[in-house]
């Protein structure tokens, strides 16, 4: 449950899902939903203007999925913040596992992206979390530790910077950590975050929890004490679903 100054954020990322039609449909569904909590939707890129055209005025927010971290350039296939400012995001994800994993993303490159993304007035949702080696073996502290480090800006505040805790393992398996486990490490980044940025910032920052979110399990995790929301993956597909997440959050 969030500290009362936190607002609950429940976001959705639906990665490489529907097309325009659909995506239409979904962002209309999630408009139509009430929620006391703030709801942002990150379609795919292609579908962000039609959607940006559903969600105007609703108070649902929109996210991209990623950002380039240069303003613009020779980059092809990819978007910067600055467009993505432009469309009417007001979130972009960065250091999704997937990406990190199928891009190889580096920390550095994380930490360069969400520095463009608050360049461009932008909230950057950055994404940590350990393997499924790496928790057997002891090292999510270390790995999550390492990960806040390298990949949060130094003038990451409340306003412009939000943390999900999406540990790799529990990414659309259906499995996740005990929530005990989820607090342990939301209560770390809590920590670690007081030591950098200061106790009155790091208490105002908003903590996400991600993997394998659904209606089922939402409140037991929603209701932990540094839990302020959650990414939703699969279960954002699905305007109910994403609704009834949202539901547990207040």
């Amino acid at each position: 449950m969030t500290d009362n100054a936190r607002r609950p954020l429940v976001a959705g990322n639906w990665k490489m899902n529907c097309l325009t039609a659909q995506a239409v449909s979904l962002a209309r569904g999630v408009v139509d939903g009430a929620a006391e909590c703030e709801l942002v939707v990150c379609p795919p890129a292609p579908f962000l203007p039609p959607v940006a055209e559903v969600v105007r005025g609703s108070g649902v927010g929109l996210g991209g999925q990623d950002c380039h971290p240069a303003e613009k350039g020779a980059h092809t296939g990819d978007v910067s913040a600055p467009m993505l400012a432009d469309v009417g995001c007001a979130y972009v994800i960065v250091g999704h596992s997937e990406r990190r994993a199928d891009h190889e993303e580096s920390d550095a490159l994380v930490h360069a992206k969400a520095t463009a993304a608050h360049a461009a007035g932008l909230t950057a949702i950055i994404c940590v979390g350990e393997t499924e080696a790496e928790r057997d073996s002891g090292r999510t502290i270390d790995v999550v530790g390492g990960q806040l480090a390298g990949s949060v800006p130094d003038a990451a505040t409340a306003a412009n910077t939000v943390i999900a805790y999406e540990p790799v393992w529990a990414i659309g398996t259906g499995r996740t950590p005990t929530t005990a486990e989820v607090q342990e490490v939301h209560a770390f980044m809590r920590d670690a975050l007081t030591k950098r940025l200061g106790p009155d910032t790091a208490a105002g920052v908003r903590l996400l929890y991600g993997g394998s979110v659904k209606p089922a399990n939402a409140a037991e995790l929603l209701s932990l004490p540094d839990v302020d929301g959650a990414l939703v993956g699969g279960a954002s597909l699905k305007a109910e679903d994403f609704l009834a997440i949202a539901e547990h959050s207040r």
